[in-house]
């Protein structure tokens, strides 16, 4: 009996502290020697791949340096992995514990809030519609009849019908994948549109065989903060995070690191996206905050 009253005991606080740990993720890393960066293949300069399992942009070179502090923190040299994640399932894969810093194209929101947290605004969104330079459309009205795409998960679409100028547009939805997917709807002609992030729309189109061959036009749909993305309820890792992009911001690191991935000709194709950062963007590197977009948009 007391073997195995011992055994339970074991078996409890080995769970207990199994459980500890998947809100300790400086913990985490300082045990496995690893952090893992989730990552996009087409999210703009934001976060893409440069193909043979390489990741590159702004947020994961953001991410790469607030894992140089966890690294301080942890007392050690660690690995980084990177885990591809998709509109879908990036949220679950922070909540679970499989990413442990997401670092795509995500929107700050008070729904997203619930489950996981987000650190300061790295840059303010404005969604977007690309269309072939050729196709007439150069507003929302024009895509009435017309067949729009957009990536499964994300929100874009619900901006473009609650717009004021969207209202009586019929259109039908039509939806990728991933981005890269969405892009090719609208390059193939299975799609009149395509309506996302612009930093996102600007980089595949800087990225496809002939970026001439398209625009983005229209109203501004929505306007987003947004942000990397961490587990909730881990104030420790949470700090350092935050304590690196506010440091970043002071020192003007941000704006240098936008000019370089959004300015700049980047690889693999040597293109320049030739998206400048907005007033909002600059307003948040000024005075940086984890605010939601619904809290964000009021004046």
């Amino acid at each position: 009996m007391k073997k195995h009253l011992l055994a339970l005991a074991v078996t409890v606080a080995a769970t207990g502290s199994a459980f500890a740990q998947a809100n300790d993720t400086l913990a985490k890393i300082k045990n496995s020697g690893t952090v893992t960066m989730g990552v996009r293949d087409s999210s703009g300069a934001l976060s893409y791949t440069l193909g043979d399992g390489k990741y590159a942009g702004y947020h994961v070179e953001v991410c790469q340096r607030i894992i140089d502090n966890v690294e301080k923190a942890v007392g050690r040299k660690v690995d980084v992995k990177y885990q591809l994640v998709t509109s879908q399932n990036r949220i679950p894969l922070v909540q679970n514990g499989t990413v442990d810093i997401e670092c795509g194209s995500t929107t700050n929101n008070a729904t997203r809030q619930k489950d996981v947290a987000f650190l300061p605004t790295t840059f303010v969104e404005e969604v977007r519609i690309a269309a072939k330079a050729n196709s007439g459309i150069n507003s929302i009205k024009d895509l009435d009849g017309k067949t729009v795409a957009t990536t499964t998960g994300t929100t874009s679409v619900q901006h473009l019908r609650k717009h004021e100028r969207g209202q009586g547009v019929n259109f039908k939805e039509i939806y990728g994948k991933d981005h890269a997917d969405s892009f090719l709807l609208l390059e193939s002609g299975r799609a009149d549109a395509f309506v996302m992030d612009g930093a996102i729309l600007a980089g595949n189109i800087a990225m496809s065989k002939n970026p001439a061959d398209f625009k983005l036009v229209g109203e501004v749909l929505s306007v987003e903060p947004i942000a990397i993305m961490v587990r909730k309820d881990d104030a420790a890792f949470k700090k350092i995070g935050e304590d690196t992009i506010r440091q970043m911001a002071k020192a003007g690191e941000l704006a240098k690191l936008w000019d370089k991935w959004f300015m700049q000709p980047i690889p693999p194709k040597n293109t320049k996206v030739g998206y400048a950062a907005s007033e909002s963007t600059k307003e948040a590197w000024a005075n940086p905050n984890d605010k939601p977009m619904e809290e964000y948009g009021k004046k």
